[in-house]
């Protein structure tokens, strides 16, 4: 089942993707559907850390639905990824994460998913990650916010951290699932891209 699942994808992908653990940083809008787009491409394992629950206000961008309200977003989100693989394997933390405990729940990961919302914990994050994980690339989303102005989301890299966003917009201005969805199939891309030019061990 599982090569048929994965037919269509890129010759030479699926074998790479198997064979590595992403670690997300967050549930919500980035961190939910990058999820998906990671599972839907191949990667074998996820551990997904986010101590929130689900929300009405989260439906009109995080890949959650009606029946999930209520319910812890790492729980419910790892419901989503079996239903489109039950073969992924995943690690489900239902907890806050802070500098304390950054490395015992991603140490396993080859590279992390910064999905976080506000710039603050963005920043307690990289930080932290790159002082702990030197040798480890993390792909952050930075500016998701309003619609449209498609030109100015765009990638920049420093050393071995990943920015996708416009890398201005903050949440002031309000979320929009287009620009959401779009950044974090952006950060997936860019997590495949590393995975498959080497960068990730």
């Amino acid at each position: 089942m599982i090569r048929e699942l994965f037919q269509r994808n890129v010759p030479g992908i699926t074998e790479r993707l198997q064979s590595s653990c992403i670690g997300i940083a967050g549930c919500g809008g980035l961190g939910s559907n990058v999820a998906v787009a990671l599972v839907r491409a191949g990667i074998g394992k996820l551990i997904l850390a986010d101590f929130d629950a689900v929300e009405m206000s989260n439906l009109n961008r995080q890949h959650f639905f009606l029946d999930d309200i209520g319910k812890f977003k790492a729980e419910a989100l790892g419901n989503h990824l079996r239903a489109i693989n039950p073969y992924v394997n995943l690690d489900i933390q239902v907890v806050s994460l802070s500098p304390n405990n950054l490395k015992h729940i991603f140490e396993n990961a080859d590279l992390l998913v910064e999905a976080f919302d506000l710039a603050e914990s963005k920043s307690w994050l990289i930080k932290n990650w790159c002082k702990l994980f030197p040798d480890k690339f993390i792909v952050a989303g930075n500016g998701v916010a309003g619609y449209g102005s498609f030109k100015s989301l765009h990638i920049e890299q420093a050393g071995n951290i990943v920015f996708c966003g416009d890398m201005a917009t903050d949440m002031a201005i309000g979320l929009a699932a287009p620009r959401v969805i779009m950044v974090a199939a952006m950060q997936a891309n860019a997590v495949i891209e590393l995975i498959m030019e080497g960068s990730v061990s």
